[in-house]
């Protein structure tokens, strides 16, 4: 090993000794260890804080330090190096922290504040610069003592501060201590207290934070540390991961990580034969440490160099030329890693070792020819149990590389290697071992799955490649079920996708022959999905905990896709295939079947349906024919008839006569509150599809809804969906009858309403009055007698002729006004109820359009009275709704106008009482002008609205916080501007108060707003290029003058090159104006030219 210097205390230096010397370090006897030993079970609890503690440090504390060095020492040529100015920024902060830590008055061994900065600015306290000549004698002497007494100080606070992390019941303590060790992790004099943290005296989780120090140090501020000081910073390293090569792993790991981001940064330039050089300093037979330690040093740094670079922040260029140095230097690496593994004397944890260092190496996208010998070498220790999960985990990660799939000729050589495993897979599931499965059907399915294309190309090979797919179908339909008896099948669902995506992209005759050969696999994969989706016994599933139901809901949702997508490669065949099969099991009577295999079925030919157009298919009817016959026993044999009755509400609705064979099902179930979620929304769909062939059956089914209704015996939504359903339905009766059927409906919820009305207020009623004005909001959201939502429809006569005279909703609408008005009264400060009731009005308008106009003007009236008393988001959507479907008809403009102008003058009444308070009515208020600008800008012409103050409100509302208040002023603006030359008063404001708003855009795009609104932002700018371009000119050149002026980060050059941008010819060019304005806004942000903003 060269030297031992290191760069705590110069690192040309002996660590041992923090003396101003040169030469070996002067060796002395270990303190004795004068602090806590704590438990080991503790121990790594500890650790695993110093971590976090680690990773926050390096992902939250920036302490700005430039051009630090090591050390402040004398370097070799003689030259101090310590900046004061540089380091003050840090220890102040520091000092600070343990002041509130410890008190300024402290015991003995425990300096207070005036000491630790004292000691941490020890560097810049040291004589200043000269001749290594004036260093020696009785001076360096005495230099040396100090400098260890100094020192010493520095590492008890360390210790002190670590010990009161780990060991304090106080948490604010604790938080103290962590506050402030994290900031000492980021400082210059890292460089001191993490070597003296290493010494051996030391108790693990001390030396751990050391070398964690020094690994934050190197990788994040390795442009501090200058070129002459690497060779002895690595030097130093090598030192002390031999050291501790006999001693706590968790710290020889965190030393090897730190060396290991040392050569990534040095190489190739500064350390080009990097990897070869780690191999042969340990191999050196000079260290007095064991072969064997130093064996397993030597193979955990090769473990973490990998590693370490997958999460390096080095620029993307680097990482290009690191990744192909890396990849060469695997020459130095592979031939030790067979030669370990193939010693009949290595021991099982040195072979371990070499697995996952292996399996660590393989991720640099290594050629896969280089890793043949050492994959044979990890199949053949899948035999030893003690090394199998190393070694699946080095098979896959080598199979599963991108660019394995050009190195065909390999990838057939593993071929039989997997398949030598099926029978210790049969053992594995025989003797119940999940893990050994498990790990062997990860292999087959890596293989399989990753290189489908390339193995199906190789024609001559096919009955190799058919054996591995039977090998992964075994693997898929492992015994047991998921996940209690095994967790394996589930990994082999995405292979039978991409197979099936590799077939079908062949051309048309290479695809006929690949078919003829796996369309008989995936028929087999159908069978066998099917099995694995049937449930266990009532008994068995009883014991299932909740966590393991819904793992095995999950699952065959899972299964339900796949065989969703193997109908596009077997058609209408499996179809006719799932008919088969349900119809002999439900007509045997010799062989009585489980419920189980029954459902399995018709949950196969659910997942089918519900996404595959079916109403060609000529077994459906047959189907639905078998449905009644089933005998329904159980639970989820109900849910599953179910969803299948509802996946066929599109073919029923062209099979009409068919409605009859399910109908009484479905009804029948709604009793059931345990199939409340499926036999709601199978009837929701039936009365959605097959409305105009309902009529002969509205009265039973409103009959059983209302009866179901009253007994609550339903959740919420579900009483919701069915109030859905009930509209639908009654959307294709006459009038009269949706009049009759309506008020048998709801006339018993419109008097429990009016009993909850003359309550007082109390949070039982309050949720009562919710739930009825849901139910009636959700009723009118589907009933429909216009049939607006009926475009999908065919022009067949099935619909219904438009009816004449009053729509029923308005009508039940107008007769319960008096009511709603009632419960507001009482209710208006509760924000809940106003939403729920202002739902009703809201849904009944997007529903009947038009139709609505009769309540418009009481509407209006009751919406102004609602917000003159509490302003409240949910009337200002209600508003812009009657806005876009009603201000352009001269009969309801005028109440239309009236309200539009209360609520504008309200909200800005808010403005001048404090808007901060509310983002969200100035969010909706925003859209309500844009609106407004959109379908009526004659409502800007109303004397009444000071436009000069909606104008101000605007580009204050830019200033917001919240993104979408922001987005939507920038639409509000986007809208008004195009209207400067059309509407007066518009053009007048803007002529005045632009500059203001130009002034707010810039400031957003200067840094005060998030990026993601920049496009917005720049719609406002394009807006002004075109309508205001000559005032533009004179605002965006007057703005730009100000010093410091939208960013102190840009030079007035960059902001006259912005200028001259947006001015220029391609300003007519939205997308450029986009481009342009994200440009500027990095730049204001000091992102520009950032890997950070690569892909923004």
């Amino acid at each position: 090993m060269r030297g031992s210097g290191g760069p705590g205390d110069g690192p040309c230096r002996g660590h041992a000794s923090m003396d101003q010397q040169q030469g070996p370090p002067e060796r002395r006897p270990a303190a004795p260890a004068t602090h806590l030993q704590p438990k080991e079970g503790t121990l790594w609890g500890f650790f695993a804080i110093l971590s976090l503690l680690a990773g926050l440090a390096t992902g939250t504390l920036r302490t700005p330090h430039c051009n630090e060095t090591l050390d402040a020492a004398t370097m070799p040529q003689g030259t101090a190096t310590a900046s004061l100015s540089v380091e003050d920024g840090v220890e102040a902060p520091l000092a600070a922290g343990w002041s509130q830590l410890y008190g300024d008055n402290m015991t003995t061994g425990s300096p207070g504040t005036a000491e630790l900065t004292e000691d941490l600015l020890l560097r810049a306290e040291r004589s200043s610069p000269g001749s290594s000549k004036t260093r020696k004698g009785q001076g360096q002497r005495k230099s040396s003592r100090g400098t260890r007494g100094r020192n010493c100080h520095i590492r008890n606070l360390m210790v002190k501060a670590l010990h009161q992390l780990y060991y304090d019941p106080n948490i604010e303590n604790k938080n103290l201590a962590q506050k402030w060790l994290m900031q000492a992790q980021v400082s210059p004099q890292a460089w001191h207290f993490s070597w003296l943290l290493l010494h051996m005296d030391k108790v693990p989780e001390i030396q751990y934070f050391g070398a964690s120090a020094l690994h934050i140090k190197i990788s994040r501020y390795w442009n501090d540390i200058p070129a002459d000081q690497y060779e002895s910073l690595k030097s130093q390293l090598f030192t002390h991961i031999t050291r501790f090569a006999s001693g706590s792993k968790i710290v020889l790991t965190r030393l090897c990580v730190a060396l290991a981001s040392l050569a990534l940064s040095m190489m190739p330039e500064a350390w080009p034969c990097a990897v070869a050089d780690m191999v042969r300093m340990f191999q050196a037979e000079d260290s007095n440490v064991d072969g064997r330690a130093r064996c397993l040093a030597l193979l955990e740094l090769l473990t973490v160099l990998p590693e370490e670079f997958q999460t390096s922040r080095l620029p993307q260029y680097r990482k290009g030329q690191v990744r192909s140095v890396l990849a060469q230097e695997c020459g130095s690496v592979f031939p030790l890693l067979e030669q370990l593994l193939q010693q009949q004397d290595s021991p099982g944890f040195i072979k371990q070792k070499v697995l996952k260092c292996f399996s660590s190496w393989v991720q640099l996208e290594i050629p896969l020819m280089d890793c043949e010998n050492l994959i044979q070498a990890a199949f053949t220790s899948l035999q030893d149990p003690e090394l199998f999960d190393t070694a699946v985990e080095a098979v896959v990660n080598a199979i599963s590389q991108p660019d394995a799939q050009r190195y065909v000729n390999t990838l057939l050589k593993l071929i039989p290697p997997v398949l030598g495993l099926q029978e210790q897979l049969r053992q594995a599931v025989q003797s119940g071992d999940m893990e050994t499965s498990h790990g062997i059907c990860r292999i087959a399915v890596a293989l399989g799955e990753n290189h489908s294309r390339a193995l199906l190309d190789q024609v001559e090979h096919w009955q190799s490649f058919l054996a591995l797919v039977n090998m992964i179908m075994f693997c898929t339909g492992i015994p047991g079920h998921y996940p209690v008896n095994e967790t394996t099948s589930s990994l082999t669902l995405t292979f039978w996708y991409t197979l099936q995506d590799d077939i079908l992209s062949f051309e048309p005759d290479k695809q006929a022959v690949y078919q003829q050969v796996y369309r008989p696999v995936y028929f087999q994969l159908v069978d066998v999905l099917l099995h694995k989706a049937q449930f266990p016994s009532d008994e068995e599933y009883g014991f299932w905990s909740s966590d393991e139901k819904e793992q095995f809901r999950i699952y065959r949702v899972d299964i339900s896709d796949t065989l969703m997508y193997v109908y596009e490669m077997l058609g209408a065949e499996l179809l006719s295939s799932l008919y088969d099969k349900l119809g002999r099991l439900l007509t045997n009577t010799e062989q009585p079947s489980t419920w189980q295999h029954t459902e399995a079925l018709l949950y196969g030919f659910q997942s089918i349906a519900e996404t595959i157009d079916v109403n060609y298919s000529d077994v459906v009817p047959g189907l639905i024919g078998l449905i009644p016959r089933i005998s329904i026993s159980n639970v989820q044999l109900a849910d599953t008839v179910m969803f299948t009755i509802g996946s066929l509400s599109e073919w029923l609705a062209d099979h009409p006569v068919m409605i009859n064979n399910v109908l009484p099902l479905v009804l029948q179930a709604l009793g059931n509150p345990e199939l409340s979620i499926s036999s709601v929304s199978t009837l929701k769909k039936i009365c959605r599809e097959c409305k105009y062939d309902l009529p002969p059956y509205a009265a039973n089914i409103v009959a059983v809804s209302q009866e179901v209704l009253m007994k609550q015996i339903h959740k919420t939504s579900q009483c919701m969906w069915l109030m859905q359903a009930l509209g639908f339905l009654l959307s294709a009766l006459q009038v009269e009858e949706i009049l009759k059927n309506l008020h048998s409906l709801i006339t018993p919820y419109i008097q429990q309403l009016e009993k909850l009305a003359d309550e007082t207020p109390n949070p039982s009623n309050k949720l009562a009055i919710i739930h009825i004005l849901g139910l009636l909001s959700n009723l009118f959201t589907t009933l429909d007698i216009s049939h607006h939502d009926d475009d999908h429809e065919s022009t067949e006569v099935k619909k219904v002729p438009v009816q004449q005279g009053p729509n029923p909703v308005v009508v039940v609408l107008q007769q319960v006004f008096q009511l709603i008005q009632k419960v507001l009264s009482k209710w208006l400060n509760d924000a809940q109820v106003v939403e729920s009731v202002c739902a009703i009005f809201e849904k009944s308008v997007k529903t009947l359009l038009d139709d609505f106009a009769p309540m418009v003007p009481q509407l209006c009236e009751m919406l102004g009275q609602m917000y003159s008393t509490i302003p409240q988001v949910s009337a200002i959507e209600l508003t812009r709704q009657l806005v876009h479907i009603f201000a352009h008809e001269p009969a309801h403009f005028p109440p239309i106008k009236a309200l539009f102008l209360l609520v504008t003058s309200v909200t800005l009444t808010l403005f001048q009482q404090g808007p901060r308070d509310h983002p969200d009515i100035v969010d909706s208020f925003m859209q309500l002008l844009a609106q407004a600008l959109k379908r009526k800008p004659d409502l800007f012409l109303c004397s009444n609205l000071d436009v000069k103050a909606v104008f101000q409100c605007g580009v204050l509302s830019l200033k917001f916080p919240e993104a979408p208040t922001v987005k939507a002023s920038c639409g509000f603006f986007t809208e008004l501007l195009p209207r400067c030359g059309e509407i007066a008063p518009v053009g007048q404001v803007v002529h005045e108060n632009g500059k203001a708003l130009l002034q707010a855009v810039l400031e957003g795009i200067g840094g005060q707003a998030s990026r993601s609104l920049m496009d917005h932002f720049a719609e406002i700018l394009f807006a002004l290029n075109k309508h205001c371009f000559s005032l533009l000119s004179i605002w965006i050149k007057e703005a730009m003058q100000q010093d410091g002026f939208p960013s102190a980060r840009v030079t007035p050059e960059q902001k006259e090159n912005f200028s001259q941008q947006i001015l220029s010819r391609e300003r007519v060019n939205k997308r450029r104006v986009k481009e342009m304005v994200k440009e500027f806004t990095l730049l204001c942000r000091g992102l520009h030219g950032t890997e950070y903003t690569a892909d923004y």
